[in-house]
């Protein structure tokens, strides 16, 4: 609120420098309670409007550093600010740090450009289905395993019964028209910018900044802050968009999580700790 009273405050003067807003979406890409260890459009949706609202507004930047997670949940973020650049008549810029992988990078095309750093990984254009199968540990456990559906599909890929060959081509069908989905994203976004071929650029694989300027999947390499302010002047005010911290909340052993929400390191729950454990094997996939 403070830096919008100033923004407010430095137009009236007659103010011409203006200002950039800085959005950060970094964490896994999760729905519902499990997007607190993350993002997702539930918790970023005010800050995205939040970004575009400042006055004497240049441009909004995305930093992005995400693993990726939710198709959904990417692709509301990336539609909301699309629609919030069209009807402000804004640019976006994307910015890539560690990784912008798979949701990260679904996220990322809502940039007019991407900007990738120079030690960024960037892409992994494709599906991905993990779990496990307990089936061999409850035999083991002496756990007899009782499952009821109405509806022959309605126990497709559980966990504790063997894998089914009907359900692993219905899960391929599954992945293919994701994949189609993402592809089709990156086409309409990216347009004739893409330069590699198909076979390659959608293959799911990553790559470094440098090659993936090469196929066309981001538009430069860079650092934010000096391509900002090459862009738009030295004297352009970059504001970080940030969730608000909660009153009293350090006396209440709160602190800002990796994705700068908030979390009370003292109470959590089950669901907390496998979100938590989750958000982790996705970081460790990158090496992060």
């Amino acid at each position: 609120m403070r830096q919008k009273l100033i923004a407010i405050y430095r137009a009236f003067k007659g103010d011409t420098a203006g200002n950039i807003a800085v959005l950060p979406l970094h964490g896994p890409i999760m729905a519902g309670k499990r997007g607190r260890q993350g993002i997702n459009l539930e918790n970023t949706e005010k800050l995205i409007a939040k970004a575009f609202s400042l006055p004497s507004l240049k441009a909004v930047a995305l930093t992005i550093n995400s693993p990726g997670g939710s198709p959904v949940q990417s692709a509301l973020i990336m539609q909301r600010i699309r629609d919030l650049a069209v009807k402000k008549d804004v640019p976006v810029i994307a910015f890539t740090e560690d990784v912008a992988a798979s949701g990260g990078y679904m996220i990322a095309l809502a940039g007019d450009e991407i900007i990738a750093h120079p030690a960024s990984l960037v892409g992994s254009i494709g599906v991905l289905y993990a779990g496990f199968g307990f089936q061999n540990a409850i035999r083991k456990l002496g756990i007899e395993r009782r499952l009821h559906t109405a509806g022959k599909n309605k126990s497709f890929l559980d966990p504790f019964i063997p894998e089914k060959k009907a359900d692993l081509e219905r899960l391929k069908t599954l992945q293919k028209d994701l994949h189609k989905y993402f592809v089709a994203l990156v086409k309409e976004r990216r347009g004739k910018r893409l330069k590699g071929s198909q076979a390659k650029v959608f293959s799911g694989d990553v790559w470094t900044a440098e090659e993936a300027k090469k196929l066309g999947i981001i538009d430069g390499i860079g650092e934010m802050r000096s391509t900002l302010r090459e862009r738009f002047g030295a004297d352009v005010r970059i504001l970080r968009i940030s969730p608000p911290r909660p009153p009293f909340a350090s006396l209440f052993g709160m602190r800002r999580g990796r994705d700068g929400a908030e979390a009370d390191l003292s109470l959590f729950s089950a669901d907390d700790v496998l979100s938590a454990i989750e958000a982790r094997m996705m970081w460790n996939r990158w090496g992060l």
